[in-house]
């Protein structure tokens, strides 16, 4: 897929190209290419291809914009087009074959691209930009225009941004604001206005990347790239859907590894969130779930609206590491702070109280009925005088104390400002996260706009959500980054022996039968009960004997999927007599029922435990990914499941345990023993492999039910199903 990122090695400018030691066991990459942007952002010369400087006609603008963007980033610009002498007093160029010398960008302002991309081509032109619309966004005759000019763009040896982008790009963005910036990255310009405008509260961007149709370049390739620059402190992404699943996999591991923030609103929730998404700019959306399980892998913070990603992306670019997860909660109102830290602890923020020592130094100055535990009620008067600025010292003073959150509701003059002012200087004063959050609906008080916003060392908010989203983002994210490796590192890079053994056992195209499943499952060390399959009554007796009574009888056919509600499976068998009759009784139903069977199954009765289900599963964007949750019948009235994208840790195996709803069941519940965690992990992760390795050849395996055996005892597959590809 054009775009994909394969290697660290690269023949063109971004362009990489793939390694065997690149390649994991499915050949995948193992590592993203972090693509040389430079001339895109910061180019020497500018082409622009249908260059206007007649007054009212839509390509005169964007012409006027380009020439005030080259000026500002140094660049030459050189007019094109073929019935101007000159434009905007420039001397014009009749084609790009006329170019006087090699351009680093060509922006092509013409309704079809493709000829101009093609005459690119040996021109040493190392980047185009294409605005045009008419692609993907609109169907399938779009799509393949799209492909024709994605392949062009290969041909011809440059990269591409675009088509249906805009000029976001060559915003104007500030120079005079300093500290770490944020970079933006959007599928639609107009979702990026928010935070565009964050400059005009003193918030530094440094780069605004509108990725459109993604024919070349795309969300990853930005990523890669902005998570190496040392002047970004924070990505920001809205993105309508994913190009590709890996490639953004390994940007977002690169971020992950380089410990730089991603901060993503990603549409597609819903149905009409997908389907909007997909006619706006021709991506696939892919399964929330696993887009979903896939930034949680790498530690992307998903947020739903435009104020979450300004508000979060703008916290994480600015605020120093966290010196401890502790928050404490500060007002002026017993209300206020309740409610703070009632929504505060159902976000899951850590509120610890604070110790009798720290309260006792704290009623110094607070009054001794008011309560200072956390959250800090100080009544009001304190904050205006002398012994405001103590208290705040005070609790930042305390090593279990790590972020400092200071609601103020609205403003009371002259009160509000000195405790505005007392946060500001303490902030300046210590390394630990001092907010605020500014209640007023007005925001145009001074202590707002002058005092708060005017401190690179206070995030200010303005509502409770939006700052208890943002704190939360920034403890998770140093605490993930801070114990990060990267799972691609011990990705898998040859095929193991199990693999061999599996691909004999696959039949293209079918559905493999009970049996058949189970056998893949033992090539990869995966147990299952003792069984054999038989062929008639006598057999099937012969058979109870070797496995041992009790014994469960099955039929085994490629076809059945739900044995039990057509009678097909028999349990609790103790006798000879018993087990032939129910031979016969199984191979009856299936005459009657129609049902091709490869035979019965005798199977060993297991004995007590939880009823789990893992699979693989296959995604549009992400390939084969691995599911684990609730089994048997809860599977179908529960759904509690949960879902990771290969390769992942054995950390992230257990982490997927943690999701589930009905977790404890795992750790024993009404007297029941605790189950054995390590057999489920290992089944899990084999399971992990079974996808990496067998991805092209196998597209779904469900166990169900894997009964979990108490601690010790182990974890075995009772039914599987396979589907070949």
């Amino acid at each position: 897929m054009l775009g994909s990122t394969y290697s660290t090695r690269d023949t063109g400018p971004g362009r990489p190209t793939r390694h065997p030691d690149d390649l994991d066991v499915s050949g995948r990459p193992l590592h993203s290419a972090v693509p040389d942007l430079d001339r895109l952002f910061r180019p020497r010369t500018v082409a622009v291809v249908g260059a206007s400087d007649t007054e009212g006609r839509p390509n005169t603008g964007i012409t006027r914009q380009l020439l005030a963007w080259s000026e500002r980033v140094g660049a030459r610009l050189f007019p094109v087009n073929p019935g101007r002498k000159a434009v905007f007093g420039l001397p014009c160029h009749a084609s790009v074959s006329d170019l006087p010398e090699a351009v680093d960008l060509a922006v092509l302002l013409v309704a079809d691209p493709l000829p101009v991309i093609e005459q690119l081509g040996g021109t040493g032109t190392r980047f185009a930009v294409v605005f045009a619309a008419g692609f993907a966004e609109t169907g399938e005759e779009g799509a393949a225009a799209q492909d024709r000019l994605a392949q062009a763009v290969a041909r011809a040896g440059l990269r591409l941004l675009g088509p249906n982008t805009n000029l976001n790009a060559f915003e104007r963005f500030r120079d005079d604001l300093t500290g770490p910036a944020i970079a933006l990255i959007t599928q639609s310009g107009h979702q990026g206005r928010p935070l565009y405008t964050l400059q005009e509260l003193g918030i530094r961007l440094s780069h605004w990347a509108p990725t459109g149709n993604e024919a070349d370049l795309e969300i990853a390739d930005f990523i890669s790239y902005f998570a190496e620059r040392q002047e970004i402190g924070a990505i920001a992404v809205y993105a309508e859907g994913l190009k590709d699943g890996r490639s953004f996999a390994l940007a977002a591991d690169r971020a992950a590894r380089n410990k730089v923030p991603v901060v993503m609103v990603k549409v597609g929730r819903t149905e009409t969130g997908a389907r909007t998404a997909a006619s706006h700019t021709g991506k696939l959306t892919g399964s929330d779930a696993v887009v979903d399980a896939a930034l949680r892998q790498y530690g992307v913070i998903r947020v739903d609206g435009l104020d979450e990603l300004q508000d979060t992306a703008t916290l994480l670019a600015r605020a120093r590491p966290p010196v401890s997860d502790g928050v404490v909660v500060y007002s002026i109102s017993g209300g206020t702070g309740a409610h703070f830290a009632d929504l505060a602890t159902a976000a899951g923020l850590p509120l610890p109280a604070l110790s009798d020592a720290k309260q006792a130094e704290l009623h110094q100055w607070i009054p001794s009925y008011l309560n200072v535990a956390n959250p800090i009620d100080n009544g009001g008067h304190p904050v205006g005088d002398w012994r405001g600025r103590k208290i705040i010292d005070a609790v930042l003073a305390d090593p279990d104390v790590g972020v400092l959150i200071c609601p103020i509701t609205g403003p009371f003059p002259p009160m509000s400002d000195k405790l505005a002012q007392d946060l500001a200087d303490a902030a300046e004063a210590t390394d630990k996260l001092v907010c605020v959050v500014w209640g007023s609906p007005l925001g145009t008080e001074d202590a707002y706009r002058t005092t708060l916003l005017g401190s690179s060392r206070i995030a200010t908010f303005r509502t409770f959500g939006n700052c208890i989203t943002a704190v939360k983002a920034y403890l998770d994210h140093h605490r993930f980054t801070s114990s990060y490796r990267s799972p691609f590192d011990d990705a898998p890079r040859t095929p193991s022996s199990s693999a061999r053994k599996a691909h004999g056992l696959l039949s293209p195209g079918r559905r493999l039968s009970e049996h058949a499943a189970k056998q893949l499952l033992r090539a990869y060390g995966i147990r299952v009960p003792r069984e054999h399959l038989v062929t008639s009554a006598a057999g099937s007796v012969r058979a109870a004997a070797l496995v041992g009574y009790p014994v469960v009888m099955k039929a085994s056919g490629p076809h059945l999927t739900h044995k039990t509600e057509l009678g097909l499976v028999k349990t609790g068998l103790t006798s000879a007599s018993q087990v032939r009759d129910a031979y016969r009784e199984l191979a009856d139903i299936a005459r009657y029922e129609a049902i091709d069977l490869d035979g019965i199954l005798v199977c060993q009765m297991v004995g007590c435990g939880v009823e789990m289900v893992v699979g693989i599963s296959p995604d549009s964007l992400f390939g084969p990914t691995v599911t684990a949750g609730l089994g048997g019948t809860l599977v179908e009235v529960l759904s509690d499941t949960t879902v990771r994208v290969p390769p992942f840790s054995p950390g992230t195996a257990r982490a997927m345990l943690r999701d589930l709803r009905g977790r404890r069941l795992l750790d024993g519940v009404r007297g029941a023993p605790p189950s054995d965690i390590d057999a489920l992990v290992d089944t899990i992760l084999r399971v992990q492999r079974m996808a990496m390795e067998l991805g092209d050849s196998l597209a779904e395996l469900d166990i169900n039910p894997l009964m979990v055996l108490p601690h010790g005892q182990g974890a075995v597959a009772l039914d599987a199903l396979a589907i070949c590809r």
